[in-house]
């Protein structure tokens, strides 16, 4: 069982990246709504696609005159890397096989950010659970409130909310640039920033983010093979009880230290 002032660690970054998430929503329901969208087609992109970077492609060149098939093939491609999250994530979080279809849902970039940065597989539940279903709610709510108010609010990239997201991601990832690996995290970051700037301009939306993260993968597959670090909690008879939020379990209501619940 992780300690309670990890759980509660895990729970704090998840409600801040929540909100720092959440608020963009405006943004994009405002934008939605004036490239051509009505409110409930908004709404059905963020319940159903729920993947903030696909919805603002798929908006982005529905807004600039394409075609239909284009705006999701746009929407897919970036959409792709949600698949690689699903991979990282299934031997850390080890879930029954009652929870993977609200879990699948679920996996954006907040909720995998947040799980993979946490010490243990208790902690990394209650993480991704908690950012998961955070993110859902909050990223939905705000949605309704920018595609209600649109063009009322000008253009809402003005609020900085995008740079309050981004901010809420440089905080996860920067204490992974120290340490022992922290050289190595550092040139495959820069790397891929690198690759991001130099292809944006002549590339469609979506592979930049592709190809970045492509960067790592090629580290991974060149570098020396480590020793296999077993995943801490792994054998914690209570860590497959772990539920979300208002369910038993580990971190339901029966034995609360808390539990994990949340998740473009």
């Amino acid at each position: 069982m992780s300690p309670p002032d990890v759980l509660t660690a895990a729970r704090r970054q998840a409600v801040s990246v929540s909100l720092a998430t959440g608020l963009y929503g405006v943004s994009f329901g405002a934008l939605s709504v004036t490239s051509g969208l009505d409110v409930a087609q908004t709404m059905a992109l963020s319940l159903l696609l729920f993947s903030g970077g696909s919805q603002f492609a798929l908006i982005g060149v529905l807004g600039a005159g394409g075609a239909v098939g284009a705006a999701v093939a746009s929407a897919a491609l970036l959409g792709a890397r949600n698949a690689l999250y699903g991979a990282q994530l299934a031997p850390l979080l080890a879930l029954p096989a009652s929870r993977l279809v609200p879990a699948a849902q679920l996996t954006i970039d907040e909720s995998t950010a947040v799980a993979t940065a946490q010490p243990d597989r208790t902690a990394a539940r209650v993480g991704f659970w908690w950012t998961g279903a955070g993110v859902f709610v909050l990223w939905n709510l705000f949605t309704l409130v920018g595609a209600l108010a649109g063009d009322r609010l000008g253009d809402p990239r003005t609020y900085g909310l995008d740079a309050a997201a981004a901010a809420a991601f440089l905080a996860l990832v920067w204490p992974r640039l120290g340490g022992p690996q922290g050289r190595t995290a550092r040139l495959v970051a820069a790397a891929a920033v690198l690759v991001a700037l130099a292809t944006t301009p002549v590339v469609p939306a979506g592979v930049p983010v592709l190809l970045a993260a492509a960067v790592a993968i090629l580290v991974g597959v060149l570098s020396p093979a480590l020793p296999a670090v077993p995943v801490p909690g792994a054998d914690d008879p209570g860590a497959d009880d772990a539920a979300p939020p208002g369910t038993t379990g580990a971190d339901g209501p029966a034995d609360r230290p808390d539990h994990r619940r949340s998740a473009p």
